[in-house]
């Protein structure tokens, strides 16, 4: 029997080529189970009387010390079209929040014994690094009717070292689909190198560059089983869509950087 969570060399190939890999049934049932278990009971335990929007259009517009602090808290984050006009919640706060995070892996057992295992790190040895490091984590819930759309982005510019060394794990707690909100990906954009960072200025939050306009047709999507691990190149270029469905798309995200000959750049958020 092989290393768990270690890369073959097909699958290396593959990750250079296409810039994603999705490994099938990389978490149990078990770990599914009690991390979604643990979220609800965060939920419960969560005073929304504190309310900050997520949002991958205007966060510029959005971002508060609430967004800022979040990266050594678990914070809660609500959907854009949670609200209605009269500033209260549309529906139950558990049907209302974009995300939690950005220090799960850091804080709460649950998710710090996943995202700390033994089959997580062999990944990201085998993917060549040297000495990673879990930047930030994130619970996802893509919410029926409302979960809001991911534009299209690359996870370096949000977390930068010199030289970058970013990855995404996305791993799906429930079955991902198109109907639902999966992830959509374009597959070897990541050749193409870093298209624009988000920079850290004394005004906030902001890109250094537009975005370039993207043809959709050149974007496949990535529909998954609970359990499976999509791992994404961190200059790969991906998206997902609104989720128009009576289905909720929960998944758990993880950005690791490699700390060995790498230098965080001090103008990452």
């Amino acid at each position: 029997m092989g290393i768990v969570g270690k890369l073959s060399p097909d699958q290396l190939q593959s990750f250079d080529s296409q810039g994603f890999i999705v490994i099938e049934s990389f978490a149990s049932t078990e770990e599914i189970d009690a991390m979604r278990k643990r979220m609800d009971q965060l939920l419960d335990e969560f005073d929304c009387s504190t309310t900050s929007i997520f949002s991958t259009k205007n966060q510029r517009e959005l971002t508060d010390n609430y967004f800022y602090e979040s990266a050594e808290n678990i914070s809660f984050f609500f959907e854009e079209k949670a609200f209605g006009a009269d500033g209260n919640l549309k529906q139950p706060k558990q049907l209302s929040i974009n995300k939690v995070g950005h220090a799960l892996h850091e804080i709460d057992p649950v998710f710090k014994k996943f995202s700390c295992s033994e089959k997580v790190s062999n990944l990201m040895f085998s993917l060549g690094y040297k000495r990673p490091v879990i930047i930030q984590s994130m619970y996802i819930f893509k919410q029926p009717g409302i979960g809001g759309e991911v534009v299209p982005h690359q996870d370096n510019s949000f977390l930068y070292t010199e030289p970058p060394t970013c990855t995404g794990l996305w791993l799906a707690l429930e079955d991902a689909t198109i109907t639902n909100g999966c992830v959509w990906a374009f597959p070897g954009s990541q050749k193409n190198g870093l298209v624009r960072r988000m920079i850290r200025g004394e005004e906030g939050v902001s890109f250094d560059r537009p975005s370039p306009t993207y043809n959709q047709n050149d974007f496949l999507p990535i529909e998954v089983k609970a359990g499976s691990l999509v791992v994404i190149h961190g200059d790969l270029i991906h998206q997902s869509f609104e989720n128009q469905s009576s289905k909720s798309r929960h998944a758990y995200s993880l950005h690791v950087v490699d700390t060995d000959g790498c230098k965080w750049a001090p103008d990452n958020w």
